[in-house]
């Protein structure tokens, strides 16, 4: 079962999204800054990270440059997810290391879950080929 850690400040929303995830069979951690999110990224190493931006004590931005300074941890997909949906901010995510950029006002959380079970889908299908 695929490990997911959020990184949200947003209880509201990162309790709703552990909920849905967990009501999926995927297993999930959560943290609510960016200091914490990097500790969990260490000792959990998880299957995806779910990345907010806007995160007190660390951003989203900073956790990315960080987290992809560790060979061991690096390889670690990450999808954003933030209110930050200006052109340069996703191009700055992506250009981070994050393979997916949502932004919260476009996207409805069943098809946030519905495109990390297809994530998770793909890869399981890559694997299995080669």
């Amino acid at each position: 079962m695929p490990k997911i850690l959020i990184i949200e400040d947003d209880q509201f929303l990162k309790l709703a999204l552990e909920k849905k995830l967990k009501k999926e069979g995927f297993e999930v951690i959560t943290a609510s800054d960016g200091e914490e999110g990097l500790a969990k990224l260490i000792t959990e190493l998880p299957d995806l990270v779910l990345l907010d931006i806007i995160l007190p004590k660390k951003t989203g931005f900073n956790f990315l440059e960080d987290f992809r300074k560790d060979p061991n941890l690096k390889a670690i997909p990450v999808f954003v997810i933030s209110q930050l949906g200006q052109p340069e901010d996703v191009e700055k995510g992506l250009k981070l290391g994050a393979i997916e950029y949502f932004v919260k006002a476009k996207i409805s959380l069943d098809d946030l879950v519905a495109k990390i079970k297809k994530f998770f889908e793909e890869k399981r299908a890559g694997s299995s080929t080669g």
